[in-house]
């Protein structure tokens, strides 16, 4: 501990050790997929301009990747790891760029870990908000060394950052809006505005997004209609009117999202809380105005579009300028910030890692109350008792659930796998020859047919129903207790 006090930057070096615990962990936990991994199992197949309602750049990175070296627990895992490891560093070297105590700027860095839907959700199960993290992170960084001592390579990552922020996802942009709302009240940070290197980033920013905003207004109610519904889940039983369920929700996510770093930052700046929030600086005024900023625009969202559901992910891109604001805060109250190190570090230490752990025990812990997941799910022993029945592997699958489609992709990861609703519009495989395995979810369905949706896409490729013969096994979960089953139904298909 006494090595952190001398050499805080030795806290890059723990948060890769801690994205090497998460993706170790991980591939102990479970085989089966969760939903993101699952879509992003399913998607490696394509490589488009967009894939509905999530922007690009995950799927991008996540498709080469599994060309490169198959598609994979392993793999799916890595990406997602990787991601948050640049996140990470991207936040630290930003706080180093406006914070003067160098310990303070890794508890910055820290503090992202202290955001519940990073050290939670990020852990459970999500993907494209990785992504996005990264790019508002990069952002950070070129747009705070860009104000602090402007070079045309600051303002060009920054345009980088813009682009490459709108194809990981669609709610970055506020981020940059934001950011110019922060220094508009500053005579000298505003005239960053008016210099000619803004067309330069501006340039960079478009050819780099341009391709996939092309898509997007193409395909306007395929990219936005989707977010749309779930903001407005529950509307039609709102007591209150809209806007007021809305803001409220708004307001419960906000304070769940900062609570946590909050407290922990509170907790060991304990004795110097009337400093804090009296100090001042350049730094507070900006990134304070850009956190604001960004609630703001997104209360504004909420009104427009009348949504009643507000979700703590959906926040995080902004929320995570919570850490660097109240670092540059503790900064500007000139509080030595190194003999306090260890102990930021031991508190995030026990939130994240001990999340990871908790996540890693849940899975023996569950069956033992009767709980089951998608991590019980057994579809490697499915896998292998169907094809027991053949002598070869199916040249293409079916199925009609995104969790079984990405699941049995990773089952089988040369095998074309078709989803019966996955949009015409955003792409289609060429369905082969030979023998086709259509397989559903029939766990408390006592229907002894092949799922309408399937017979439907079979159809579509002149294949008839009527010949099928539909089948079911019922497969023992992972970790289960005896005599706990999860029930599949299947079906093999002759197609000339």
């Amino acid at each position: 501990m006494k090595l952190l006090v001398r050499k805080p930057e030795l806290v890059f070096f723990l948060v890769a050790i801690y994205c090497l615990i998460s993706v170790t962990v991980r591939l102990l936990r479970q085989e089966s997929l969760e939903i993101d991994e699952s879509e992003q199992a399913f998607l490696s197949q394509f490589f488009l301009a967009g894939y509905g309602t999530q922007p690009p750049l995950y799927n991008w990175l996540q498709y080469i990747v599994s060309g490169m070296f198959g598609i994979s627990v392993a793999t799916l895992t890595i990406v997602k790891n990787g991601f948050l490891l640049c996140a990470l560093f991207f936040y630290g070297l930003a706080a180093r760029a406006i914070i003067s105590d160098r310990a303070l700027s890794m508890m910055a860095m820290l503090g992202i870990l202290t955001v519940p839907a990073i050290f939670l959700l990020v852990q459970r199960d999500l993907s494209h908000t990785v992504a996005a993290l990264f790019t508002v992170s990069l952002f950070l960084y070129g747009f705070l060394e860009t104000l602090k001592t402007p070079r045309l390579s600051t303002y060009l990552m920054t345009g980088l950052a813009v682009g490459l922020g709108v194809l990981a996802k669609y709610n970055f942009v506020v981020i940059p809006v934001a950011a110019v709302i922060a220094i508009l009240p500053d005579p000298e940070l505003r005239k960053r505005l008016f210099d000619w290197r803004v067309l330069l980033a501006a340039a960079a920013a478009f050819v780099v997004a341009a391709p996939h905003i092309y898509w997007v207004f193409s395909n306007l109610a395929l990219a936005s209609g989707g977010t749309i519904s779930e903001m407005k889940e529950g509307a039609e039983s709102a007591v209150l009117p809209h806007v007021f369920h809305g803001l409220l929700a708004l307001c419960i996510a906000i304070v769940k999202s900062i609570a946590i770093p909050a407290a922990v930052f509170g907790l060991v700046f304990y004795g110097h809380l009337k400093e804090i929030a009296k100090a001042e600086s350049q730094w507070t005024r900006v990134t304070g105005r850009m956190l604001v900023a960004c609630l703001v625009i997104v209360a504004v969202i909420v009104i427009g579009i009348q949504a009643t559901h507000v979700r703590e992910k959906w926040l995080v891109l902004f929320i995570i300028l919570t850490p660097l604001y109240l670092a540059a805060k503790i900064d500007a109250a000139h509080i030595e910030a190194s003999p306090r190190l260890p102990k930021f570090v031991g508190i995030v230490a026990f939130l994240s890692v001990g999340t990871i752990l908790m996540l890693f025990a849940s899975v023996y812990a569950g069956p033992m109350i009767g709980r089951y997941s998608f991590a019980h799910t057994p579809y490697s022993d499915f896998t292998h008792s169907v094809l027991n029945d053949r002598d070869a592997k199916p040249s293409g699958v079916v199925v009609d659930d995104r969790i079984l489609a990405g699941n049995l992709k990773i089952e089988f990861p040369d095998t074309p796998v078709f989803l019966t609703y996955f949009p015409a519009e955003i792409g289609t495989l060429p369905v082969p020859a030979g023998l086709l395995l259509a397989v559903w979810s029939a766990e408390g369905d006592d229907r002894q047919s092949i799922p309408p949706n399937i017979i439907a896409f079979l159809a579509k490729n002149g294949i008839a129903a009527e010949r099928l013969e539909s089948r079911f096994l019922s497969i023992p979960y992972h970790r289960g207790k005896s005599g706990d089953t999860y029930r599949f139904g299947y079906s093999w298909i002759e197609r000339p």
